[in-house]
């Protein structure tokens, strides 16, 4: 019988590398596929791409495995990036990593690696999957403090048909220790941050070179100017730096961010009291779920409007066009432009991106 074809992304990272190596030693015929979706230099004048892939050729001559390389860097720009600016400019906080993997990782590139013969499309993800029945379910990883379900949850589930999660039983601690094991040369490698393909960058001075800033006044709720803001979209709520307010009002407590009016371009502040960024619901659209119907009626679940946050309870009524979430606890921080994910225990259901936040 003629083995089964893995493609599996390589970013030049030590997920995506273990990610190889344990389907090919569970039999798979792998072939890694790094992807260029940013072409400009960071800001001390090196190509990051550039350095990613020498890992990734490096890794590949370790596996003993074909890689090929491709550009995707127009797809990204009109998909995902164009994205990030249009909601800059509407005056909401996006996450163009959810958006990536819908429209590039699990697009443009599944696409390709079909093309290249895959049976199995595979990344680095710390998240699992299961196939039954014709429904793709999307499950938690292992290693909870680790796990992407939030960035996958834009996801629809007929891109997921082929996917498979290596590393959903596994820590990262033991990700690094398999690579050293292995003798990979980033076993030790940092992990990527920063906007998704683009890197870590001073985000004021990469957002200017796309959108022009229009400086403002800061007031507090109740009308006090206090100070003056670089451009609306540099805050998001509950952001406490970069505000320049330090001693006003006193020691006692901090500033933050508490709403933005655009069509005013004010920024609205508070000082030590945090009430004002609690919120008791939230209304989402663009809504995808995976391997799951909801309910004509309420159902209750848990969900996250923020990435590293713990799942909170919360009953949910769909109408077809968007959901309304209603809090079990108020929430702190929720900010319009991220997303609403909505989970079952090992199960992540799906989200939407908050278009707003009811107090």
């Amino acid at each position: 019988m003629a083995k089964k074809t893995a493609v599996v992304g390589l970013s030049g990272g030590v997920d995506s590398s273990v990610a190889a190596l344990l389907l090919k030693e569970k039999g798979y015929n792998v072939i890694g596929l790094f992807m260029l979706n940013w072409e400009e230099e960071g800001e001390n004048g090196v190509c990051s791409a550039e350095e990613d892939f020498d890992d990734v050729k490096r890794v590949c001559a370790a596996l003993d495995i074909p890689y090929y390389s491709v550009n995707f860097a127009k797809q990204y720009y009109e998909r995902v990036f164009e994205y990030f600016l249009r909601e800059y400019r509407a005056g909401r906080t996006p996450n163009p990593d959810v958006l990536c993997n819908r429209e590039i990782k699990f697009g443009p590139f599944r696409e390709y690696a079909e093309h290249l013969g895959a049976d199995v499309i595979a990344t680095g993800h710390y998240c699992g999957i299961s196939h039954e029945g014709g429904r793709h379910c999307l499950l938690k990883a292992r290693d909870t403090g680790k796990d992407q379900t939030y960035f996958l949850n834009q996801v629809r589930e007929e891109q997921l048909a082929k996917a498979e999660f290596p590393l959903a039983s596994l820590t990262k601690a033991e990700v690094r220790a398999i690579a050293q094991e292995h003798g990979f040369a980033n076993a030790k490698k940092k992990d990527s941050t920063g906007i998704c393909f683009i890197g870590e960058r001073n985000f004021k001075n990469f957002l200017k070179n796309y959108l022009p800033a229009q400086p403002g006044e800061i007031r507090t709720l109740e009308g006090e100017r206090v100070g003056e803001h670089d451009g609306l979209m540099y805050y998001t709520p509950g952001q406490r730096k970069g505000l320049g307010l330090g001693g006003m009002h006193g020691e006692d407590g901090r500033w933050f961010v508490v709403e933005k009016d655009l069509a005013n371009n004010v920024l609205y502040v508070s000082h030590g009291d945090e009430s004002p960024l609690y919120s008791a619901a939230c209304r989402a659209e663009e809504c995808n779920f995976i391997g799951f119907e909801p309910p004509a009626a309420q159902f209750e679940c848990t969900a996250k409007f923020r990435y590293r946050q713990p799942e909170q309870r919360v009953r949910v009524t769909f109408d077809g066009g968007g959901m309304d979430i209603e809090f079990a606890e108020k929430q702190r921080a929720v900010t319009e432009g991220q997303y609403a994910v909505l989970y079952d225990e090992r199960r992540c259901l799906g989200g939407g991106v908050i278009t707003k936040v009811i107090k």
